[in-house]
């Protein structure tokens, strides 16, 4: 199968079981991306097994070991859509390995921010690791170390932050001064990689204003 690119903000990504496109919203150009169900079905009956996989557009060329990511992100819920439990899921990938096989995320599900019920508040933001820690074994296993809570919502831009090294990740939202989720260990395999954009079932997603910041031991350089 070729492989599928597309060109945004000067840089070049490859599409892994998504469609993208360019696309004006609210009068600025920005990346449109969603789940392609006909890469990667997606099965309500089986969610476990067909969530939280390489659903993202991938940045060419790019490997970094630890660093700084920032985007604004917006999403939306497809309607129709496939799942009751959609909840605009979108996030940020790192340290994906050459063939999609093992990476780190931390993602977001906007619609349970706002919830009435603070059970589904405390699964807005999430943290997984492909592919053995995705997030029902997380939930079953930490009891809740690897998701919080967080003051958001569907269709507005959200500012994501992570800053990664060793085995630590924190994210920062709405450039906030102290983290809103620390992961203080990842379980993921790769040590190094790329970063992702990620979207997962029924899920619109608009991304803008992508910044990465490389660490070296000897140096900083912005990618």
């Amino acid at each position: 199968m070729k492989t599928q690119l597309i060109q945004w903000a000067g840089r070049t990504f490859i599409l892994s079981n998504v469609r993208a496109s360019l696309v004006e919203f609210n009068g600025e150009e920005v990346l449109k991306v969603e789940r392609d169900l006909s890469a990667l079905p997606f099965d309500a009956d089986n969610l476990v097994q067909t969530v939280d996989e390489p659903t993202f557009v991938k940045l060419k060329d790019l490997d970094i070991e630890s660093g700084v990511i920032e985007v604004k992100v917006l999403s939306r819920i497809k309607v129709p859509s496939q799942s009751l439990q959609a909840q605009g899921f979108i996030g940020l990938d790192f340290r994906i390995n050459d063939d999609n096989t093992a990476f780190e995320s931390i993602y977001l599900r906007p619609n349970c921010g706002r919830s009435e019920y603070q059970f589904v508040r405390n699964h807005t933001v999430q943290y997984f690791a492909y592919p053995d820690y995705k997030f029902a074994r997380l939930r079953e296993e930490s009891g809740g170390l690897y998701e919080t809570y967080a003051d958001i919502g569907l269709d507005e831009w959200i500012t994501m932050r992570i800053e990664f090294a060793g085995r630590r990740a924190a994210l920062y939202l709405n450039d906030q001064k102290y983290p809103s989720f620390i992961v203080n260990e990842m379980k993921g395999k790769s040590a190094s990689g790329s970063i992702g954009l990620y979207v997962d079932n029924d899920t619109e997603g608009y991304f803008k204003d992508l910044k990465i910041l490389q660490m070296n031991q000897a140096s900083h350089s912005r990618v």
